[in-house]
């Protein structure tokens, strides 16, 4: 494996897939200790977000082990994580039994058309090498009037937490993560990606370009996080 330490990477799948592969063993203690804990209330609002009910079929993006397919399941909808690591889903399976998981490319999703009532991806839309393509090819398998939510770290709105936040993501998260994850030098990759990522507003005009309607967004710890909210057209 080469290293992925620039987020000016052209983020080849089988390179991405790779690294989440080395990081999948303790990925979501590791989520958790650099979160604070955050990452718990991200999923729930992710999930209130989406206003799920039950019997519809929702699609859980770059879902990883599944932390947040089994979050999105609480309000009894079908949730499927669909992944491309196949290390990820592994490690999923061997704690969540009863999720549906497949693997899948996000630019060639192995699902049919308006196959779900709604659709959602959390911190792995930046991963990807084609973000409009991965954003199209979620609007060609939700169902018309279906709903988006994109959960990814953004740009706080106060600066001077703002300076703070970005000294953490560059210097304490890679050490941090050297010490509790499986793989910490994937990490600083990850919090270059990060810092490299557009600004809420810029996340939502991409997300109009893609083919979704009535884009919205708010903003979550200070603006750490952002969901990003979007309809299917029925046209």
């Amino acid at each position: 494996m080469r290293p992925m330490t620039r987020a000016t990477l052209d983020k080849q799948p089988h390179d991405v897939a790779r690294m989440f592969d080395g990081v999948a063993r303790r990925y979501d203690l590791t989520n958790t200790v650099l979160s604070f804990g955050f990452d718990r209330r991200w999923r729930r609002r992710t999930r209130q977000t989406l206003q799920l009910r039950a019997g519809e079929a929702v699609l859980d993006l770059a879902a990883g082990t599944g932390v947040s397919t089994a979050e999105l399941a609480r309000n009894g909808a079908w949730a499927v994580a669909c992944d491309f690591s196949l290390g990820m889903l592994r490690a999923g399976r061997l704690r969540r039994r009863r999720l549906a998981m497949v693997a899948g490319d996000a630019l060639h999703l192995p699902f049919r058309a308006e196959s779900f009532d709604a659709v959602t991806i959390s911190f792995g839309l930046r991963n990807v090498a084609d973000v409009p393509r991965a954003l199209r090819e979620l609007a060609r398998v939700t169902r018309p009037g279906g709903r988006l939510v994109v959960c990814e770290f953004s740009h706080p709105t106060f600066a001077p937490f703002r300076v703070v936040y970005l000294r953490y993501l560059m210097r304490a998260l890679p050490w941090l993560a050297r010490r509790v994850s499986s793989n910490g030098e994937a990490y600083q990759y990850l919090a270059e990606s990060i810092r490299a990522w557009p600004p809420q507003e810029e996340l939502a005009r991409l997300i109009v370009e893609s083919g979704w309607g009535e884009v919205s967004y708010r903003n979550l710890t200070g603006g750490i996080v952002a969901l990003h909210r979007g309809i299917r057209p029925a046209a």
